[in-house]
C-alpha cells in the first residue's frame, strides 16, 4: 500500500469539500491504485490541528476541540521530525503570504499543489527562485485548478509549448463569476447590482465582489498563461480594465460598495444599450504572444460565436497557435464552484501520485 501524506492549509470551503472528497474516494483509491492518502496536518491562517496517522471523517471535532496557534516554523519542525514520505502541502487559501513559504516546505520535503494563484503571480524572481527550489530538491508544483478551476488549460498549454508549438494567441473569459454575472445580465432584464448579488448568494463571487469586478483575479490567470509561454511579464505589464467605477474602488469600505452598489446599475445599463442586436456583454482575458501584450477588459460579443454562446460559470479558452490558425483548440466548461475546483486540486495529487510511480 503506498501512502500520500497531506498538509492541507485553508480548511474553508474548498479545503473542507477537497477533504470530504479524499474521505469518500478511501475504498475506491485502495481498490482501484492500492493507495492511502493520509490529511496529516490541517491550518488555518492562525490554528492547527496534527496526527501523523491521518485525519477522519470527524476533522472538523478534531479542530475545535484540538487546534493550537501556530508560528510557520512549527509546521516545518513537525514535517522535519516526523520525515513525512510523499508529502504534498495543498494551498487552498487566498492568502498573500503563504506562498512565499513554499520554498521553505519544498526544501523540508514536500510537493506542492495549489489552487492560490499568488505564487505564480509574484514578481518573477520569486517565479524563478520557486523552480529552482523545485529542481534542486526534485519536487513537483501542481497548480491547475490556478485558471480554470477543473479544466486541464495550464496542462494543455505546457504540452503544446514542450512540443515545439508556437501559441500566438490565448483569448477568452476567464473568469466563472464574471461568467455567470454578464451571462445572465445580458440574458435577462434585470438590474446589475441584483445579479451581482445573486451570484454572491450563489458563492460565484468573492464576500467582497470587488475582488471580481476589479479584473484583477482574470488579469493573474493572463500572467499565469503568458509565463508558462515563457514570456517575462509582470502582473504591472497587464492592462487590466476594472468594471469599478472610482467611487467604489478597494479605497473605500466594504460596507459604502455595499450600500452604493446599485451606482453600477446605470453603468451597465448603459453598455447594454450600447451592444448592437445579437451581441452579448462578455468580460475577456487576452494575451497576444507576437507582441507581448496583455489585457482584459469587457466586450460586445456576436452571441451566434463559441465566446457570445457560454452559459452559466462556464469558462471558455481560445488558443491559436501554428497549428489552429483560423479556428482555435477550444476549451470550455465550467470555471467556478466549490465541488469543481476541489475535484480539480484532488486530480492534482492524483498527478503528482503518477509522477512518484
Amino acid at each position: 500500500m503506498k501512502i500520500i501524506n497531506l498538509a492541507l492549509f485553508g480548511p474553508g470551503k474548498v479545503g473542507s469539500k477537497l477533504i470530504q472528497q479524499i474521505i469518500a474516494a478511501k475504498d475506491q483509491l485502495q481498490r482501484n491504485s492500492d493507495l492511502e492518502i493520509r490529511i496529516v496536518l490541517i491550518a488555518d491562517s492562525s490554528n492547527l490541528i496534527t496526527d501523523h496517522l491521518g485525519f477522519d471523517e470527524h476533522w472538523k471535532e478534531s479542530f475545535s476541540r484540538e487546534k493550537r496557534s501556530y508560528q510557520f516554523q512549527d509546521i516545518l519542525t513537525y514535517l522535519k521530525n516526523h520525515a513525512f514520505t510523499n508529502l504534498i502541502s495543498i494551498d487552498t487559501t487566498a492568502s498573500d503570504s503563504l506562498p512565499e513559504n513554499y520554498i521553505d516546505l519544498i526544501e523540508h520535503g514536500s510537493h506542492i499543489v495549489a489552487a492560490n494563484k499568488v505564487a505564480n503571480t509574484l514578481s518573477l524572481d520569486f517565479y524563478e527562485q520557486l523552480r529552482i527550489a523545485l529542481k534542486r530538491h526534485h519536487k513537483i508544483f501542481q497548480y491547475e485548478t490556478n485558471v480554470g478551476a477543473g479544466l486541464p488549460v495550464v496542462e494543455t498549454i505546457k504540452s503544446l509549448y514542450d512540443s515545439g508549438e508556437q501559441v500566438t494567441r490565448i483569448r477568452g473569459v476567464f473568469s466563472g463569476s464574471l461568467s455567470y454575472i454578464f451571462n445572465t445580465y445580458s440574458k435577462q432584464n434585470v438590474q446589475f447590482s441584483e445579479v451581482l448579488r445573486k451570484a454572491g448568494e450563489f458563492g460565484y463571487t468573492e464576500p467582497d465582489a470587488r475582488v471580481n469586478l476589479s479584473g484583477k483575479d482574470v488579469a493573474r490567470k493572463l500572467l499565469i498563461l503568458a509565463r508558462e509561454l515563457q514570456l517575462k511579464k509582470e502582473l504591472e505589464e497587464v492592462s487590466i480594465e476594472s468594471l469599478l467605477p472610482t467611487s467604489l474602488n478597494g479605497g473605500t469600505s466594504l460596507q459604502h460598495f455595499q450600500k452604493q452598489v446599485s451606482i453600477l446599475d446605470d453603468i451597465f445599463q448603459k453598455h447594454k444599450d450600447e451592444n448592437k442586436s445579437g451581441e452579448v456583454l462578455r468580460y475577456v482575458g487576452e494575451l497576444n504572444v507576437e507582441n507581448g501584450s496583455l489585457q482584459t477588459r469587457l466586450i460586445s460579443a456576436n452571441a451566434e460565436t463559441p465566446l457570445g454562446q457560454i452559459d452559466g460559470t462556464d469558462n471558455i479558452f481560445e488558443i491559436y497557435s501554428e497549428s489552429y490558425k483560423e479556428f482555435p483548440l477550444v476549451i470550455q466548461g465550467a470555471g467556478a464552484g466549490i465541488d469543481v475546483t476541489a475535484r480539480g486540486v484532488f486530480s492534482d495529487i492524483l498527478k503528482i501520485n503518477k509522477q512518484l510511480n
